[in-house]
């Protein structure tokens, strides 16, 4: 393939995807010739940890300028094999999701809004200038991991298999432009709680040294330099005895933006909830979509807005906020005790989960296990063909 000069740019048109009902790709399916055996798998399910383990097998899709999307495949998982001046490894050119499979006590297999997972897909993939895929091929590519690997998904309360669809540049050159070959995969690994501790409050630690995005930057994406950049204060966090770590907006250093990998709401009583509005630099969480409609069918009011670190203590000072919690795909929804920082301690870190915060927890799990109707239609179906569930 001929190598276009550094400064030349693909138009938007060639990368963006169609919209369509169907998947588009077909599958082809390569079988692990040496499974892990039933009881290994039941050891690996019998404590998963998170994100340690992982199936036999996974997605892979290519993707090149010439030809778009095709060679859509299940494989054994493996290592990738990458030419050491392969795009992603200089620049980053790289993208991600996270979204679960349920298991249901009736033994089927769903997931929770993974249109929505889609979307977010597209839009990271727009600002990465990577290629966009189409909405029904991510969640055909979901379906597929399933078909071959459905017995990993976990039975026990608080588990599931975590889906990690990812997208690479994988052309080699060392231009800087957007790669004209990428790379889409999938791969899934049981999952416990996110937390070690479980659903318990936890301390979190402000960060008044680093940013976690700028203005114009990544921080609407979902890609790995945005979790890169927030490494070394996760560091400190850990070193201040606290699990994760809060990120000021990076023009004024007073709002609020969000923690390392989820975002941040405040309940105002029984009757108010609030959490930073969409910048450009927060992460746009499904999950936090999903809380706020659940809380407005609680005849609650939300409100998306700024909210300053003088908002914040005051709240709390006074009463008025009354609990804080984080939520995000991995640990679903996390009660905040305690904000901390450099001279600075805002909350009590030994107060008990606040009881909006679990009764949010608890309605969000019930709708993805089955345990309570689905009235958004949020579920869709994994272990049936499509159209089916």
């Amino acid at each position: 393939m001929s190598q276009a000069a550094p400064s030349q740019t693909t138009p938007n048109h060639t990368r963006q995807a169609t919209p369509s009902a169907t998947a588009s790709l077909s599958f082809s399916v390569t079988r692990a010739a040496t499974p892990r055996t039933k009881a290994e798998r039941d050891a690996i399910l019998g404590d998963p940890g998170f994100g340690k383990k992982f199936t036999d097998h996974m997605v892979a899709i290519d993707w090149t300028l010439e030809g778009g999307w095709h060679d859509a495949r299940v494989i054994p998982y493996g290592p990738l094999q990458l030419d050491p001046a392969s795009s992603v490894l200089h620049y980053g050119q790289e993208i991600f999701e996270g979204l679960k499979a349920y298991r249901h006590a009736d033994d089927s297999i769903w997931t929770f809004r993974p249109e929505k997972n889609a979307e977010r897909l597209q839009r990271s993939a727009r600002r990465l200038a990577l290629p966009e895929l189409p909405a029904a091929d991510f969640i055909e590519s979901i379906r597929q991991i399933i078909a071959v690997d459905g017995d990993w998904v976990p039975s026990a309360a608080e588990t599931s298999l975590y889906l990690r669809p990812f997208m690479i540049a994988n052309e080699s050159f060392l231009g800087v432009r957007a790669a004209h070959k990428v790379g889409y995969y999938v791969i899934a690994s049981p999952a416990g709680a996110y937390f070690t501790n479980g659903v318990a409050p936890i301390k979190i630690w402000l960060s008044t040294e680093y940013s976690r995005a700028g203005r114009g930057g990544t921080g609407a994406a979902k890609c790995g330099g945005n979790y890169a950049a927030s490494l070394l204060p996760q560091m400190q966090a850990y070193d201040n005895g606290c699990a994760q770590v809060l990120f000021l907006d990076g023009e004024t250093s007073s709002r609020i933006d969000e923690l390392g990998g989820m975002n941040v709401f405040f309940v105002y009583g029984t009757h108010k909830l609030v959490t930073p509005r969409l910048t450009g630099s927060i992460l746009e969480g499904v999950t936090r979509d999903s809380i706020m409609q659940l809380a407005r069918d609680r005849g609650m009011t939300v409100e998306e807005r700024d909210v300053t670190l003088g908002d914040w203590q005051g709240g709390v000072e006074s009463g008025a906020i009354t609990e804080v919690f984080a939520c995000g795909t991995a640990a679903v929804v996390t009660p905040i005790a305690e904000l901390k920082g450099p001279d600075l301690s805002i909350g009590n870190p030994d107060a008990p989960a606040g009881e909006i915060t679990m009764a949010l927890r608890q309605e969000l799990t019930d709708i993805q296990y089955g345990r309570l109707p689905d009235r958004h239609g949020w579920l869709t179906r994994l272990d049936t063909p499509a159209g089916q569930a």
